[in-house]
Formats: C-alpha cells, sequence, structure tokens
C-alpha cells in the first residue's frame, strides 16, 4: 500500500483536505510512504498536526479552507468523504484522490464492497462475522469506522476484504470492487448531493467499474440499466460489465416464480438451488428487511462454498449492532427498542413492519427536506396506538398529516412535543403493559445530538435512568 501511496504523491504538492479520523489516518500514510514535494493540511476548524523529526505540516484553516484557488495550488487533493466541494470536481485543476479509491485499487479482487442507503453495516458486520466463525482469513472496515489505511499494511494475500461503503466514499472513485452489493437506493443526503439522481450516481461506483469477472449482488429494483424512482432517467445509464445476482423480498402470500437469483418468502431463502429456513428464534436480527439482508450474506457465503449448518452457526451467534432496532428491555411493562440509526421514512415503516403490538413510535430530529408521504400514508393506516412527533421533523410531518389526513389527525393518537426527552416521557404516561414503544425517527440527528449512536444512548437513559 506504501508503494502505492508513494506512485500517487511522488514529487507532487500534496494536500489533506478535513483532518478528523480519516484525514489523520492519510496524513500517517502519506508521510510513511514519502517521496512528496509538499505536504499540507486543510481543515475548517484550527487542528494541530505533531511533528515528525524536523518536518513541519502547514496547517491551513477557517473559512476560506476550500477556495478554489488553496485546492488548485496542489498537484493531489486527499479529500476526506463528507466534505461538499463548491464547485463540480471537473472544474479544478487539482487530482482529488482518497483512501477508498487506492485501497481498492491495490486490494480490488479481494474485497467485498457493501453499500446502500440502510442496511449496510448490518450486512458488512454479519458476512464478517458468518466467515471468520467458520474459520475464513477475513477483515471489516471502511464505513463502519475502520479507515482503510488504518489496516492497509497488515492485509495478506488471499484474505477477505469485507468492506462497508457509503455514497461519500464512492462519490469519485473510479474502480470498483470484485463482489460488489447494493441493498438498496432511497432518498438520503440531499442536503449533500442536491439531487436523487445525484446520490444515486454515487452509490453507482459500487458496480459502475467493475470488469466481466467481477459479481454484482443487487436488490432487484435497483438493478443496472433500470431507472431508480425519483432519479430520472440518467439512473438507468449506469451499466454492469460484471454477472449481476439479482436479489427480491417477495410481498407476503405471492409466490416467488424465479424472480430472482436470490428470492425471501417468509423466512425462506432460495440461491440457485440451495435453500435455507432462516430460524424464527434464536437470533438477533428479526424483520423482513433483515431478513433481506440475511439472504444477501447467504448468497455470498455460497460463493465461498460455506454449507447451510455452516452458515446457521454464524446468523445464531451473530449479535444485532446498537441503535439497529435493538431491544433495550423492560421498564413499567413496556418494551423499549431503540432504531436510533433510522434517517428516512422507510426504515421507520420497516420498524413498525417488525415489532408486533407496537404502543408508541418516537419520530422526528433534523429536518433535511426528506420526503415523508409514504411514512404519512403509512402512519394513517397503521394500528399504532401512538404517533409521538419531535424537533423540526416532526413539526413538519405533524402539519402534513393535519393538511393530507384529517381523519389521522383527529384520532387522537398525534402527540408534538419538542424534544426527544418529552417523547419518552410521554409514551411511558401513554403506554400499556405488554405494548412495544420504538425509537425510530426518520431523521438526522445533526444539530441536536453529536449522531445516532449519541441520540441512541440519550434514549436508553431517559428510559431506564
Amino acid at each position: 500500500m506504501l508503494e502505492k501511496i508513494r506512485q500517487t504523491v511522488e514529487n507532487k504538492k500534496v494536500l489533506v483536505l478535513g483532518l478528523g479520523r480519516e484525514g489523520r489516518s492519510s496524513l500517517r500514510m502519506i508521510r510513511k510512504a514519502g517521496g512528496y514535494k509538499e505536504l499540507a493540511v486543510a481543515d475548517q476548524n484550527p487542528v494541530e498536526v505533531k511533528e515528525s523529526g524536523e518536518e513541519k505540516i502547514p496547517v491551513i484553516s477557517g473559512t476560506h479552507y476550500m477556495d478554489k484557488e488553496l485546492l488548485d495550488s496542489y498537484d493531489i487533493v486527499f479529500k476526506t468523504p463528507g466534505i461538499v466541494l463548491p464547485e463540480k470536481i471537473e472544474n479544478y485543476k487539482c487530482q482529488f484522490v482518497s483512501q477508498t479509491g487506492l485501497f481498492i485499487s491495490k486490494f480490488r479482487s479481494q474485497i467485498v464492497g457493501i453499500t446502500g442507503t440502510k442496511g449496510k453495516s448490518t450486512t458488512s458486520t454479519l458476512l464478517y462475522h458468518v466467515l471468520k466463525e467458520n474459520g475464513e482469513d477475513v477483515v471489516l472496515a471502511g464505513n463502519i469506522g475502520i479507515p482503510v489505511f488504518d489496516i492497509a499494511e497488515d492485509i495478506t494475500v488471499g484474505e477477505v476484504i469485507v468492506l462497508e461503503l457509503s455514497c461519500h466514499q464512492l462519490e469519485y472513485i473510479t474502480v470498483s470492487p470484485h463482489i460488489a452489493v447494493l441493498l438498496n437506493l432511497y432518498e438520503e443526503h440531499l442536503d449533500h448531493y442536491g439531487t436523487m439522481a445525484a446520490y444515486v450516481r454515487a452509490k453507482q461506483n459500487i458496480y459502475a467499474w467493475q470488469e466481466k469477472e467481477d459479481l454484482l449482488f443487487c436488490n432487484m429494483e435497483f438493478l443496472p440499466g433500470h431507472e431508480v424512482e425519483g432519479a430520472g432517467p440518467e439512473s438507468a445509464g449506469v451499466p454492469c460489465k460484471g454477472e449481476v445476482i439479482s436479489a427480491v423480498l417477495i410481498p407476503e402470500g405471492e409466490n416467488p416464480s424465479g424472480r430472482g437469483d436470490i428470492e425471501v418468502a417468509g423466512n425462506a431463502v432460495r440461491y440457485r438451488g440451495s435453500g435455507l429456513r432462516i430460524p424464527e428464534q434464536g437470533i438477533s436480527l428479526i424483520g423482513q428487511h433483515n431478513y433481506f439482508d440475511i439472504a444477501m450474506v447467504y448468497g455470498i457465503c455460497k460463493e465461498f462454498s460455506l454449507t447451510d449448518e455452516q452458515f446457521l452457526k454464524g446468523l445464531r451467534s451473530y449479535q444485532t449492532l446498537p441503535h439497529r432496532l435493538q431491544y433495550l428491555g423492560i421498564k413499567d411493562g413496556i418494551r423499549f427498542y431503540d432504531d436510533s440509526i433510522s434517517t428516512i421514512g422507510e426504515t421507520t415503516i420497516q420498524a413498525l413492519e417488525s415489532i408486533k403490538n407496537a404502543g408508541s413510535i418516537l419520530i422526528g430530529g433534523m429536518d433535511r427536506g426528506v420526503d415523508y408521504d409514504q411514512l404519512e400514508e403509512y402512519l394513517a393506516g397503521s394500528s399504532v396506538k401512538h404517533i409521538i412527533l419531535m424537533e423540526a421533523t416532526g413539526k413538519r410531518i405533524y402539519s402534513e398529516i393535519e393538511e393530507r389526513y384529517p381523519t389521522l389527525f383527529g384520532s387522537g393518537k398525534l402527540c408534538l412535543v419538542d424534544h426527544l426527552k418529552d417523547a419518552v416521557e410521554l409514551a411511558g404516561k401513554l403506554g400499556e403493559e405488554g405494548s412495544a414503544c420504538i425509537l425510530s425517527p426518520a431523521a438526522a440527528s445533526y444539530g441536536i445530538f453529536k449522531n445516532f449512536e449519541e441520540r441512541g444512548e440519550v434514549f436508553k437513559k431517559y428510559v431506564f435512568g
């Protein structure tokens, strides 16, 4: 990996843009690789860079840290994912590179890359766990919180690399992993991308650069060559050269009829002649959306020649990640679930579909302009007894329901509060013994909490003290 980095920066003026965890990881590896002409750091906030020997790294901070003139004064810019460039990338003279792009180009043949609006962390960690449990030499990295440069020097020949990939990590890459997984595509991150089309195009880089010998495991609703709802005709224009393995979730009561290479009907999974019943007891993943992710992992594991018994062994010992429809416990006879990871309406619907006898659902957070039509329509027909709305998106959903669904609005189900603490207190007062309370906000946490993890931890503290 060091050789790859050195080839990239050799005799070049190099800037590390953004000095969070990944930026510091990039800086460390660039310095270790050496060969650059100049090296500097740019970040919105004042940051401290440790000196190494006699080398002093200049730090550029403040409101002008991303000025085009500044960036174009460097040959190579290592951009941290999530940083929004002021202009289109083609308007810059400098070359933007990323950890993700360089890492995939180096280890492409060993990588299973997994992306999707929702479910990528569960799918990535489940695949890693099942392979690890069955003796496979495997490592997990990427958007899961482990910068790829942090593991790059320890990768061995033949080791499987499970790589969770966000849209930001995929946005500008020009290389795709040998095995790619696209779980789903929903409206998300429009504050960054502006349009659904731009967001979808970033995600499609998971397979856009694959070769003929590669594999793409893809949700049938989002296959290459098919227009993605809300993204326009251009979303159908990204082909895949690799072999496409389609996956479909069969609606209840319908016959699979060979629609996809992977089919999920209830708890039954079929993949190319192999069949499996997902245990309904003794596993931590519940709900049809999780069954779909399990089926994807099952298909991949079959490509690694695991038997059904080996797969089930790993599935049974896997523990759900925190804040992803996580069962917290019982208080005053009410079951509490933390689904703080939920930032879109579709995941809130999935939570209500998965948890039986839901007494209250807690919805709301930062308003990024996400469309809640589908969620509101679902709530209008839902059996959930109390819909507790909070923060900016809660207020918007409340007013939209008042306008569009007068029957629901007048039913007494809707409750509008200010913050999460108020929502938890109200849920405790309204809850009945044996019912469930679910935090599934369908909105981002930014501006209210540091991240969704903190929101989930605060929710747990409010419930249990």
